[in-house]
C-alpha cells in the first residue's frame, strides 16, 4: 500500500486481541488494488517514503486538522507494523531513519576507511569563516532538508559577508569542496552494485541530467567498502553519492537508505527496475538474518 494514500478509505485496522478475545494482535491493509492483506502474513516490506504526507490532505481542512489526519496515520502506520509485521524490512525503519543522517553517515564511512569531505555543521558565524579560511573551497547543504523545492548544494565563497543572524537561524553543512567531475551514483540492491558514472563540471549534477551518464562497473576493493558501510549501518539497500578525485580516489558524500534510481536507467541503459525486482523476490524467500 502507498504510505500516502491511507486516509479516505478503509486502508489500515488492527485488534490488540486478534478476532478472539484471547487472541494474538491482528492488523490488516488495503493494497492500491482495494485487496485487503494480512500484516502478520506478509514476508517482505518495502520500507520507502513512510512520513508522507496523506493526498486528501493536499487541499482540506484547515492546517491543525492536516495536521491530524497526517500524524495519526502515519502513527498508526507504523505501530500496526511494529505490533504485527514478522516478515523482512528494506530496510528496517530504525537503522533507515538512523542511517539518513548525514553526520552520522558520514562518521561510519569514514571509520570504514573511506575519505569524507571535511566537515562543520554549525549555526556560528566565525567558526564557519574559521572553517572555509581552512579548506581551499567551501560549500553549503542542509542538514536535512525540507519538503517542496529541491535544495541543491551551493558555493560559500565569503562567510565574513553574510549577517550572523543568517547562520543562526539554523545549523547547515559546511564541506570542503572536493575537486572533480566524475559523479558516482551507486545503487545497492542487498549484494549487487549497479553503478552510474555521471560526468559535469557543476557542483550539482542533479538540476541538470542531460550530461553524459553511463554504467560504471564498481571495483571490487569499492564494493566491499561500501558493503561493510551499508552493513554497519543496518541497510540492505542504498543509493550511495561518491566523488572521484582527479586521480580516480572514492570520496564518500552520502547514502540515500531509499533514495531514487529509476531515472537512470532510461539514462545508462541498466534494467535498473529488473534488478530491484530480482532483489526484492529473492529477498522475500531468503533466512531472516534482518529482524
Amino acid at each position: 500500500m502507498e504510505s500516502d494514500n491511507i486516509s479516505g478509505r478503509e486502508g489500515v485496522s488492527w485488534n490488540s486481541h486478534g478476532e478472539e478475545e484471547d487472541g494474538p494482535a491482528a492488523g490488516t491493509f488495503l493494497t492500491s488494488e482495494n485487496i485487503r492483506i494480512s500484516v502478520e502474513e506478509a514476508e517482505l516490506l518495502w520500507w520507502r517514503r513512510p512520513k508522507m504526507d496523506q493526498e486528501t490532505t493536499a487541499h482540506r481542512g484547515t492546517a491543525h486538522e492536516r495536521s491530524l489526519v497526517n500524524n495519526d496515520c502515519r502513527g498508526a502506520l507504523g505501530g500496526v507494523l511494529a505490533a504485527a509485521f514478522r516478515g523482512q524490512w528494506i530496510s528496517p525503519p530504525q537503522a533507515t531513519d538512523q542511517a539518513a543522517d548525514k553526520l552520522y553517515q558520514l562518521s561510519v564511512a569514514r571509520e570504514a576507511g573511506f575519505r569524507v569531505p571535511r566537515t562543520l555543521v554549525s549555526q556560528s558565524r566565525e567558526d564557519v569563516i574559521a572553517f572555509s579560511r581552512s579548506v581551499e573551497r567551501t560549500i553549503v547543504k542542509p542538514v536535512v532538508g525540507a519538503r517542496g523545492p529541491a535544495l541543491y548544494t551551493r558555493w560559500l565563497d565569503a562567510p565574513e559577508t553574510i549577517p550572523a543572524a543568517s547562520f543562526e537561524i539554523c545549523p547547515a553543512m559546511y564541506q570542503e569542496y572536493i575537486k572533480g567531475r566524475r559523479h558516482i551514483r551507486l545503487n545497492c540492491f542487498g549484494e549487487q552494485m549497479y553503478a552510474a558514472l555521471i560526468q559535469t563540471d557543476a557542483l550539482d549534477w542533479r538540476p541538470d541530467l542531460n550530461v553524459p551518464m553511463s554504467s560504471w562497473p564498481v571495483p571490487e576493493d569499492l564494493g566491499r567498502k561500501v558493503g561493510t558501510v551499508l552493513h554497519r549501518l543496518g541497510l540492505r539497500m542504498g543509493v550511495v553519492d561518491l566523488k572521484l578525485t582527479p586521480e580516480g580516489e572514492p570520496v564518500w558524500l552520502e547514502v540515500n537508505p531509499q533514495g531514487q534510481f529509476l531515472f537512470l536507467e532510461p539514462l545508462t541503459g541498466e534494467p535498473l527496475t529488473e534488478h530491484f525486482a530480482d532483489f526484492l523476490l529473492s529477498a522475500a524467500t531468503a533466512p531472516r538474518p534482518w529482524r
